[in-house]
């Protein structure tokens, strides 16, 4: 008779950590860290234990697909409830009826006065809405080698006359060239410090002006012409460009604040930062995002809140942004910021006032995703003229 009664209080537990378990709401949550140091284990283990009601199921999916395995994942119904999200994908996502509106949550949540000023302005939606939580911020800079230019006798270039000047005296090929082009996929934001710098927009008769078209050529030619851009820098992504950068190869490039760690421990002070140069009166660089989302079409609106909000506050965003490298977007977790050094951090800053965001559109997803990538390697590789590529990349925006 104990035995069965010991049996029954057994099963009796048994069921009822079965149906606890059954109860649990379920967040499905995508993101991408190229990081081995990731902190998403020990960020839902502290959520879980806050929220003992929610399970978070996060999937870390590499960068190289992640766009195109989310569209996938949207239109087949099988879509994370949250993940994090680029500026330049929100209006397909609108487009596809994809996302669900934050605005009523931000606005009642706690940690909105914490977010760093312009932030949710630079983030909402191309119809006023807020769809994006912001978890993390950079913007692009010119990374230079301090030990080249020194030994060259030259100053960090502030003009475009000076970047070519000093891009063409440090190349010494085959062995060293003056600058480091991400030719291949995500180097739109390098291409736009010298083109969109100069007047070139992305709207209709924006990529096709003389100006735009000059200024396109004079990046061609660093390459075919003056050859102080390496021959492999039309498949270059960013591993080839931050190796080269870091093993002598280029003496320039252009990336964030997110590579400077792994920059100073190869190069300790032989590595600094400034601005990307003026370039025609003009100077543009890019304002890199990374937020989260909630689609439309998730079971667990309320629950996937809760774990979006949970990351984008305090201490929890300064855990997050220490894996991915970028800088915080909360005002507590900004000061006494010690995870980079100070030169790359003012870099940061003193680009602020002339970053920006690109259209929200579709054609401008396609212009990120593909179509820039494929217009720049044929240019470089002489298949089409600057006009050309210019004029196929103004198709985009043309309807």
């Amino acid at each position: 008779m104990k035995i069965l009664k010991t049996f029954a209080i057994g099963a009796a537990l048994a069921a009822s950590l079965v149906a606890g378990a059954a109860s649990a709401e379920t967040v499905r949550f995508w993101y991408h860290f190229d990081n081995p140091e990731n902190p998403m284990d020990d960020l839902v283990a502290k959520f879980e234990a806050a929220n003992p009601g929610i399970e978070i199921e996060a999937e870390n999916v590499p960068w190289n697909s992640y766009y195109d395995n989310l569209y996938t994942s949207l239109v087949g119904g099988n879509a994370p409830d949250a993940a994090m999200v680029k500026l330049f994908a929100q209006p397909r996502l609108i487009e596809m009826g994809a996302l669900e509106p934050l605005g009523a949550r931000i606005d009642a949540w706690a940690g909105k006065a914490d977010l760093l000023d312009n932030l949710l302005d630079l983030n909402k939606g191309p119809d006023g809405q807020q769809y994006y939580l912001p978890i993390q911020y950079v913007v692009l800079y010119l990374y230079y080698r301090a030990d080249m230019f020194e030994a060259a006798g030259l100053k960090p270039p502030a003009t475009c006359d000076d970047f070519r000047d000093a891009a063409m005296k440090l190349t010494k090929a085959p062995d060293t060239y003056g600058f480091g082009l991400r030719g291949g996929k995500g180097g739109w934001d390098q291409w736009g410090a010298f083109v969109l710098s100069q007047g070139a927009k992305l709207e209709p008769g924006g990529l096709t002006t003389p100006e735009a078209i000059a200024a396109n050529q004079w990046l061609i030619d660093l390459f075919q012409k003056d050859k102080a851009i390496p021959p492999s820098a039309p498949n270059d992504g960013f591993q080839e460009i931050i190796g080269a950068f870091k093993n002598g190869t280029t003496a320039m490039t252009i990336h964030h604040v997110g590579s400077s760690n792994d920059m100073v421990k190869a190069l300790g002070d032989k590595v600094s930062a400034v601005p990307v140069p003026e370039c025609g009166g003009g100077r543009w660089t890019s304002y890199g995002d990374e937020s989260l989302a909630i689609f439309s079409a998730s079971e667990a609106k309320d629950a996937a809140w809760k774990w979006i909000s949970f990351l984008a506050e305090a201490e929890n965003n300064v855990e997050f942004n220490k894996a991915t490298g970028q800088l915080t977007v909360t005002k507590s977790g900004s000061q006494g910021w010690n995870l980079h050094e100070q030169r790359f951090v003012e870099a940061t800053v003193r680009s602020l006032p002339f970053a920006h965001v690109l259209p929200q559109n579709t054609a401008t997803s396609e212009f990120v995703n593909t179509a820039w990538q494929t217009a720049m390697q044929q240019a470089l590789t002489g298949q089409i003229t600057s006009e050309q590529m210019m004029q196929q990349l103004e198709a985009l925006f043309a309807q």
